[in-house]
């Protein structure tokens, strides 16, 4: 009997540890709806409505109006916000604070399925925060196409792959003195300002536009407005924006893997 419990455990260890770190999330479940709900209306009301209703005096952005090519950036934005908290916080907590992973890999469980565990329970709670978000955006008819669904795997694409990337630096961080306000200045809001989010990027200087070209933000914002509106991408741009987060999923979970494995078997 015990062996076949090591057998499961073993098997699917990452299940195991993103039910762990989601039953964890269960207790703050009023605080995550409130903010998935609240956050996307207060920027709908005050820039989307607001700002927005000065843009589209002016004929709006690439044909429709500001609201509609903001939302997919927005969705995008949540997404990325996040899958990045959900593992940069459990992944400093399993480390150095209360040090669980340690405990974690005294069972059966391997570096990697707990790094990917941790992964899952992301991804989890960034599903909830998109769906959310896009029946607030749906609700305030920012969404004008059949396929504006499909906004939505842009979006958590978009999250996978910051979540992904994250996930390999938070790992990497010993001491998280600076660690937390140099992600928040020098990575979150420059990623926000500077990918298209408010306007197209080709607007900005070229020297600039770079942020938008590594950014995750920008890539999933420009296949979002594609798939809610008639937003023109040709079959090269699509792929090239779906190669770079996807290469970034990877990667950051290869990498991630690695780094969990370093520590835990140190």
């Amino acid at each position: 009997m015990m062996s076949s419990n090591i057998r499961k455990v073993s098997k699917y260890g990452s299940f195991h540890v993103a039910e762990a770190r989601i039953r964890n999330m269960v207790k703050w479940t009023g605080i995550i709806l409130f903010a998935a709900v609240v956050n996307p209306a207060l920027y709908l009301v005050s820039i989307g409505i607001g700002v927005g209703s000065l843009i589209d005096a002016n004929n709006g952005v690439n044909g429709v109006s500001y609201l509609t090519f903001l939302a997919p950036a927005l969705l995008a934005s949540a997404a990325i916000q996040g899958s990045s908290d959900e593992v940069i916080f459990p992944v400093m907590d399993g480390f150095k604070w209360n040090r669980t992973f340690f405990g974690m890999r005294a069972t059966p469980i391997t570096a990697r399925q707990i790094s990917f565990g941790i992964f899952l329970a992301a991804m989890a709670r960034t599903i909830v925060s998109v769906v959310i978000y896009w029946i607030v955006l749906y609700f305030f008819d920012a969404l004008e196409s059949d396929t504006a669904w499909l906004a939505m795997p842009a979006a958590l694409l978009a999250g996978a792959a910051m979540g992904a990337v994250m996930l390999a630096m938070a790992a990497k961080i010993e001491n998280e003195n600076y660690f937390f306000t140099l992600v928040g200045r020098f990575i979150m809001i420059p990623m926000f300002l500077f990918s298209g989010t408010f306007y197209p990027l080709t607007q900005m200087p070229i020297f600039l536009q770079f942020f938008g070209w590594i950014s995750p933000l920008w890539h999933a914002s420009e296949l979002g407005r594609y798939l809610t509106y008639d937003y023109p991408l040709s079959g090269l741009q699509l792929s090239i924006h779906l190669a770079v987060l996807t290469s970034m999923v990877v990667i950051g979970l290869f990498l991630s893997a690695r780094i969990f494995a370093k520590r835990l078997e140190k």
